[in-house]
């Protein structure tokens, strides 16, 4: 097997997932190459966006590890934003309930693994931290010796359900009829008084599976009425429909699993080469049942995946036959966010005439796809690399905002998930 690997130092390199500069302080991103599976989820679904309801009784689990022989003591805090992503006017007391810091105490070191880690992780809220807004939060984890070291940062959201989200998806498009597009039709209902002025107060997202890169941001609906606001026929609300995620599991390493054409032990790692992946472009559609790019930990060998999972080096081949002039093409999934792009970047190689990269990913099933962004773009194309097929199941989430006249903050009054059909 061909060694291409190396552990790529981080850099403040532009990132595929950004909404726009004013938002890149606070973005996911990992600034410790040592922080490896950061995975942040709902307790009672891992597959689903990091959105909790306020007071509810759901939790958010933050799982990750720390590649080290030593312990690593960390700590973490919360940030409160704006719609999108901008630290908000509120103080810490404000949006906390006791000190905007907890230390992490369930930490547990790695057994029987040739990569020495710690695996941390924590649920909030907790007793420590309870948050009393709603909104968008920054999570930061830092050493606790030392706070301007900070780890990582990521994101999750809290709601306070006040606003129904009926979603619609179709592929009957006002830019395409069941070809390579799928378009969103909103309708939100609320009980009258809620939102004195839907034109001005209300602002909606919508999220297309795990990206951020191409999120809408709906300043003002079509139209609204008592009670009731919608948006359709609105060109923003079109999405390009993209293709099935890829899909590789890596859950034993004594044997091969789906989408792995082998794996060999060369000190210090496990290597997993996978298959070389070929352009989807002009291929016909095929329904595959995918995790909408999310990822799972797991050793079908072990008890405790957390622990006993080993790390491979995972090499990524896309057949182009050819350098594609134009741009670049990065890997998207749940697992690549907060990545430094230089690692989820593809790189040419003249020699075999395909793209190439390898990640150090702990085993389990993962979700990937190849995106296509042009030079000087900041939102990723599917259709050069993958396909658009209008025919693609699509998660799309809906998170609506609202800020009363006189408001210091963006409450998040509504929450929704739909998925196209295939």
């Amino acid at each position: 097997m061909k060694l291409r690997f190396l552990l790529l130092l981080f850099g403040l390199l532009p990132a595929v997932g950004a909404w726009g500069q004013s938002t890149a302080q606070t973005r996911v991103t990992v600034f410790d190459t040592g922080v490896r599976s950061l995975k942040v989820a709902p307790a009672s679904n891992m597959y689903l966006p990091p959105v909790l309801v306020l007071g509810g009784d759901d939790r958010l689990i933050v799982n990750f590890d720390y590649l080290d022989y030593d312990v690593h003591y960390l700590r973490y805090s919360l940030l409160h934003c704006d719609a999108q992503w901008t630290p908000s006017q509120l103080m810490e007391s404000e949006y906390v309930d006791g000190f905007n810091y907890a230390d992490i105490d369930d930490y547990a070191q790695s057994e029987g693994t040739f990569t020495h880690y710690y695996n941390y992780t924590f649920a909030l809220p907790n007793d420590d931290m309870r948050f009393t807004r709603s909104g968008n939060y920054v999570l930061r984890v830092y050493e606790q010796d030392d706070p301007d070291h900070v780890l990582f940062q990521t994101r999750f959201m809290v709601v306070e359900p006040r606003v129904t989200v009926l979603t619609e998806v179709t592929t009957r498009t006002d830019e395409t009829y069941n070809d390579a597009h799928q378009q969103l039709a909103i309708n939100l209902r609320y009980r009258p008084g809620v939102i004195a002025d839907p034109y001005g107060e209300l602002t909606t997202v919508v999220m297309q599976n795990t990206r951020t890169d191409n999120a809408v941001v709906l300043r003002h609906p079509m139209s609204a009425g008592i009670g009731t606001v919608t948006y359709e026929h609105q060109p923003e609300l079109i999405f390009e429909a993209g293709n099935e995620y890829r899909r590789f599991e890596t859950v034993n390493i004594h044997s091969l699993n789906m989408g792995v054409a082998a794996i060999d032990y060369v000190k210090p790692f496990y290597h997993a080469a996978l298959y070389t992946d070929e352009p989807r472009r002009d291929v016909q559609y095929l329904y595959d049942q995918t995790q909408h790019g999310c990822f799972t930990i797991r050793n079908a060998e072990g008890s405790d995946s957390h622990t006993d999972a080993d790390y491979l080096v995972t090499h990524f081949t896309l057949n182009t036959a050819g350098p594609l002039p134009g741009g670049n093409i990065f890997i998207e999934g749940e697992f690549t966010h907060g990545l430094p792009a230089s690692e989820t970047l593809m790189k040419y190689d003249a020699s075999t005439g395909c793209y190439e990269t390898d990640l150090l990913l702990k085993q389990g099933a993962y979700n990937y796809q190849y995106l296509w962004v042009p030079d000087g773009a900041r939102v990723a194309q599917t259709a050069v690399i993958d396909g658009d097929k209008f025919q693609t199941v699509n998660r799309y989430t809906v998170l609506v905002y609202h800020r009363p006249s006189g408001g210091r903050y963006d409450q998040l009054v509504g929450y929704g998930l739909a998925k196209s059909i295939n």
